[in-house]
């Protein structure tokens, strides 16, 4: 086996063949347990596991990240669920170790992305979290261990192809680095910027009260942004990313989707979603994409048929009264993005999801606006001088 190479079935697209990943001067630090990972598979599994390394040495936590398509779906640390979070991730009578909350977390945030996602962990992998990933639907993960009775479950998913990933911990990379475009090299210093709550330093609002799980949600909103593509924005709560913008050329429209996301998340702890009475049979990624439906207002006929066929009897829709009187209670979030917010527009689509806590670059010719605009809600932002464009 060539220890400094990994031949691919394909790039990008199946017919950008040949394709392969190398190394210049010593051994890949990765080494392919199981199953045959493709090239989008190795740029998730590379990028997820830098978030969730760096998320592991800010937090001293437990970290895991849900991918899809080099961005994440959601980022957390191994926090305790409580009950209405089991009952809305479906694990209502499972064991969860830290590693396994931690990943619940990640794929929480938003269900519907993280289908068919990759998986990263920051952590070996244990039981609990092996037989929760067994649950779902998932391409491949990458983690720096796994003990023997957890890789013995994975490696029966996907009719045994389920990828599986074991990276060198200790690996670091040259500072320089390199890539190619249109036959094009192009030259940088890699983004080693550590994040840690120094960044909160420069705290430019009247309320200057930020407490220590404001800041570890700020820190968990930075690093997840510092591996999305950009323009992008995050928002977080208890330890998990909630709603990320990513990949808009606007930064309100990054604000308007993350904030879109961030309101789903916390209506599917509705206790009308939460009681919803499925058929039997129902799977997980059905339940899922029925809750999404749910929770929409702008189904067409062929999407209102289908949603209903996936309960016992079709349940009443939560009205709009219902469902803004529920996300008034929706409070303590946490606010970052990659780059300055333009206009205040951003600030007052957060605030209806509860943000209390932001964390941004500054740098804006309307600065002052924004900031009086975090005023008017009584939020405390820090300016962090720190821009975190991925692409």
């Amino acid at each position: 086996m060539n220890r400094h190479e990994i031949t691919l079935r394909y790039g990008n697209n199946p017919h950008q063949k040949p394709a392969r990943i190398y190394t210049k001067g010593g051994a890949l630090p990765l080494k392919v347990i199981n199953g045959s990972p493709g090239y989008i598979n190795l740029l998730d599994a590379l990028n997820s596991w830098q978030l969730v390394r760096e998320l592991q040495e800010a937090l001293a936590l437990p970290a895991a990240a849900s991918f899809k398509h080099v961005s994440p779906a959601g980022a957390a640390v191994g926090i305790k669920l409580h009950e209405t979070l089991k009952r809305a991730y479906f694990v209502e009578e499972m064991e969860l170790s830290p590693l396994a909350s931690a990943y619940l977390r990640a794929r929480g945030a938003d269900r519907v992305s993280s289908f068919g996602d990759w998986i990263a962990l920051s952590a070996p992998v244990d039981l609990p979290t092996a037989k929760l990933i067994a649950k779902e639907v998932s391409d491949g993960m990458i983690a720096p261990h796994y003990h023997p009775e957890a890789l013995e479950i994975l490696k029966k998913k996907k009719k045994g192809n389920y990828v599986i990933i074991e990276m060198d911990p200790t690996y670091e990379p040259r500072e320089i680095e390199t890539r190619e475009v249109f036959g094009i090299t192009f030259e940088q210093k890699r983004n080693n910027q550590k994040i840690n709550d120094t960044l909160f330093q420069n705290i430019v609002t009247t309320n200057q009260d930020l407490p220590a799980s404001a800041r570890r949600d700020l820190l968990v909103a930075l690093i997840t942004l510092k591996y999305t593509q950009s323009n992008s924005v995050c928002f977080a709560r208890n330890g998990q990313a909630i709603g990320i913008g990513a990949g808009q050329q606007s930064r309100i429209l990054c604000t308007r989707l993350a904030a879109s996301k961030a309101e789903n998340w916390f209506l599917r702890q509705h206790p009308a979603v939460l009681d919803l009475n499925f058929k039997d049979g129902i799977s997980r990624p059905e339940k899922d994409n029925a809750i999404d439906l749910y929770l929409r207002e702008d189904l067409s006929p062929a999407e209102e048929k289908v949603w209903k066929e996936t309960f016992r009897k079709a349940p009443a829709k939560l009205s709009a009264e219902e469902k803004n009187g529920w996300l008034e209670k929706f409070n303590n979030t946490a606010l970052a993005s990659d780059a300055f917010f333009p206009f205040r527009d951003n600030i007052d689509r957060a605030a209806r999801c509860g943000v209390k806590y932001v964390a941004q670059p500054g740098g804006s010719i309307r600065d002052l606006d924004v900031i009086k605009a975090c005023n008017d809600y009584q939020m405390v932002m820090a300016f962090t001088g720190l821009r975190l464009f991925h692409h």
